[in-house]
């Protein structure tokens, strides 16, 4: 069997599906120390530090001189790769835009009979830093992921956007990344993998300046890192392994059931996939489908592990049961695998991003349909979005009361500051209405 199975009868079953699933929260403190030790070398070096670290890791050839990327570089790109695979990414682009131009923020005021203005300035942040990982040596660059991080910090309105990603064996980066980001308008692309990437947008080096927030998935080290300079710079989020839940009833095809657990288990061996499903039979038809499809993939032990450890097939007695499962999850990736997918979406609470029906595998929101793919992990879908247009934007409040608002308020104001002891609050607003 390539994953456990599992009754669920009630919440008085969850107990222990939790404490399993909780297994899969690494927060990288055993990786702690070093990459402290990385950050505060970058902050101290700056791009020599990169390009030591780049040396040793990535390309033995790197130097601080060559860090940076040139626009030649991204021109050559756009001609080296195929056109029909540039019109698929162009495609991608104007998709993605569309879904987040309707998020964008107004600021807003409101004015009261006394002439007080209230209101709420939005305005986007400077500067934003992407990590973009290479992805097999380089050979398989995460386009997706830069696609879905710029273009929702470029429709808030953000001018200055620093991509770092690391560089081949060569010194090169992928060219199909290289033309996505000319497509993009992205023209500060630096060769720079790992913690020190992250450390070298949050401090700046001699040639990078320091960005506000700071996008992208990563490995531990760039995890940890993020986590560690949280605070210094805002951050999309503390990403777990990728995860999916499938809810399935008997109208479900078992083996497409299987390709979609098994799209998310090939991520890596922390992957979870799990299928939440009313019918006894469904569930025996995707195990066997699953063992049979496992079979035929490029990474199959990855797969395989990810199942054996984090995969699951669910039974539950009733749709009322399995929807209380889904919530109690808080997946990342939520399909509804059922006839009627409407008539269950007013019952789930938590979840990442869901997909409706039997035609909307999560590969359809990974790469084109439009929403983000940077979802909350690790069951934070149950206080946390998606990364949004408004990842990269502030709020301000603003105020502005005429002299009456305060003169006739000024007195219960002065109490409150008096209630927690600052008198120097207190005269502040005393000394604007006293004769």
């Amino acid at each position: 069997m390539p994953c456990r199975k599992i009754a669920y009868c009630g919440p008085e079953d969850f107990d222990g599906i939790r404490q399993w699933l909780s297994g899969r929260d690494n927060p990288g403190h055993d990786v702690d120390a070093l990459v402290l030790d990385i950050l505060a070398d970058v902050r101290e070096r700056g791009d020599e530090a990169i390009a030591e670290y780049g040396r040793k890791f990535d390309c033995d050839t790197l130097t601080a001189e060559h860090l940076h990327v040139h626009h030649h570089e991204c021109e050559a790109a756009l001609r080296e790769v195929p056109a029909e695979d540039l019109a698929i990414i162009r495609e991608a682009v104007a998709n993605i835009r569309a879904f987040h131009e309707r998020q964008k923020e107004n600021s807003w005021w409101t004015t009261q009979a006394d002439g007080t203005i209230l209101g709420q300035m939005v305005t986007p942040v400077d500067r934003v830093g992407l990590y973009v990982p290479g992805g097999q040596g380089g050979q398989t660059p995460l386009i997706s992921s830069l696609l879905m991080n710029a273009i929702p910090a470029q429709v808030a309105g953000v001018q200055n956007i620093t991509v770092v990603s690391p560089p081949r064996p060569d010194g090169t980066l992928n060219p199909t990344l290289l033309a996505t980001a000319h497509i993009l308008g992205i023209t500060d692309i630096v060769r720079a993998g790992s913690a020190w990437g992250i450390a070298a947008l949050a401090h700046g080096t001699q040639t990078i300046t320091p960005v506000d927030v700071i996008a992208g998935p990563g490995n531990i080290f760039v995890t940890t890192a993020k986590r560690l300079l949280t605070g210094r710079v805002g951050i999309d989020m503390i990403a777990g392994p990728s995860e999916i839940t499938i809810l399935a009833d008997a109208s479900a095809d078992p083996e497409w059931l299987a390709a979609d657990m098994l799209s998310q288990a090939e991520h890596d061996a922390l992957a979870s996939a799990v299928l939440v499903t009313t019918d006894e039979g469904l569930a025996g038809r995707v195990r066997e489908a699953l063992s049979r499809q496992l079979q035929e993939l490029p990474r199959t032990e990855i797969a395989a592990q990810s199942l054996r450890d984090w995969g699951a097939i669910i039974t539950c007695d009733s749709l009322e049961t399995a929807t209380d499962i889904v919530n109690r999850i808080a997946p990342e990736h939520l399909e509804l695998a059922v006839d009627d997918p409407w008539s269950l979406l007013g019952r789930i609470r938590h979840a990442g991003a869901i997909f409706m029906g039997h035609h909307a595998p999560e590969p359809v929101g990974d790469y084109f349909a439009g929403p983000n793919h940077v979802l909350p992990t690790l069951g934070t879908a149950r206080f946390s979005s998606a990364l949004s247009v408004q990842t990269f934007l502030k709020r301000s409040s603003v105020i502005a009361t005429q002299p009456s608002f305060t003169a006739a308020h000024g007195n219960k104001i002065a109490r409150l500051a008096r209630l927690e002891g600052l008198e120097a609050h207190a005269r502040s607003v005393e000394k604007r209405f006293a004769k």
